[in-house]
C-alpha cells in the first residue's frame, strides 16, 4: 500500500518534529519532507512526491495564505491543509476561499489529524463543525437563495440528493462512485447538475448549503 506522502511547512523545529510525532503511527502515512518558509514549501511542492501539504499561516518572509495561493496557481490539485494556532474565525474563511481543502487548529489531536490528511488525499474536504458555522455566515451564495428557501430534495432527482450529501459530507469522487455503485464519470456529471441547480460554485459552498439546510 503506497503512503500517503505529508509536505510540513512551519517555521518552528519543535512544532514539525511534534507534527512528525504525531503522525508516526499512522501506517498509511508518511513525513516525506519538511519546510521552514514559504519558498522551502514552494521548492518541495515543485520538487515532486507530495500528496498533501501541512502549511501554516504564520511564516516568514511570506505569510501562509500567499503561499497557498500561489500553490494552488501552480499545482491546483494538491491538497493543502492550513495550520494555525489563531481562533478560527480569523483565517478560516479565508483559507477555504482561497482554496485550502481544510483548516486546522494546532490544538487538535493526532485522530483529527489522521483523519484530515486521510479525506483530502481522496479528494474530499475536512471541515470542522466550527469551521462550517464560521463559513455559513461568512459566505453568500450566489445564485443560491432560491435552492436555499426550497428544500432540496424536491429541488434534486432522488439520486442527485444521494450524491450532493456525499460530496457535502467531505467525500471524493471516487469514494462516491464506490459507495453508490456508479462509474466515476457519472458521479462527476450528477455534481455538474447539482451545482447548476442550487447556482453554488464548488464543494466548498455546497458544505454550506448543507449546514444551512440543516443536512450535515
Amino acid at each position: 500500500m503506497s503512503k500517503i506522502r505529508v509536505l510540513v511547512c512551519d517555521d518552528h523545529l519543535i512544532v514539525r518534529q511534534g507534527i512528525r510525532m504525531l503522525l508516526a503511527d499512522a501506517p498509511d502515512i508518511s513525513v516525506a519532507a519538511e519546510a521552514a518558509s514559504g519558498p522551502e514549501a514552494l521548492a518541495a511542492v515543485r520538487t515532486g512526491g507530495i500528496d498533501v501539504v501541512l502549511l501554516d499561516i504564520a511564516m516568514p518572509q511570506r505569510d501562509g495564505l500567499d503561499i497557498l495561493r500561489q500553490l494552488k496557481s501552480e499545482a491546483p490539485r494538491l491538497p493543502v491543509l492550513m495550520l494555525s494556532t489563531y481562533p478560527d474565525r480569523q483565517y478560516a474563511v479565508r483559507s477555504l476561499k482561497l482554496g485550502a481543502q481544510g483548516y486546522l487548529n494546532k490544538s487538535l489531536d493526532a485522530e483529527q489529524m489522521v483523519e484530515a490528511i486521510r479525506r483530502v488525499a481522496r479528494g474530499g474536504l475536512f471541515i470542522t463543525p466550527s469551521v462550517a458555522e464560521l463559513l455559513a455566515g461568512a459566505l453568500a451564495l450566489p445564485g443560491a437563495a432560491a435552492a436555499e428557501d426550497k428544500p432540496l430534495d424536491g429541488l434534486l432527482s432522488h439520486r442527485e440528493f444521494q450524491v450532493f450529501r456525499l460530496l457535502a459530507g467531505g467525500r471524493s469522487v471516487g469514494e462516491i462512485a464506490e459507495q453508490l455503485v456508479l462509474a466515476p464519470n457519472t458521479v462527476s456529471t450528477y455534481r455538474a447538475r447539482i451545482l447548476e441547480k442550487t447556482g453554488v460554485r464548488n464543494d466548498v459552498e455546497l458544505a454550506l448549503l448543507a449546514v444551512r439546510q440543516a443536512l450535515l
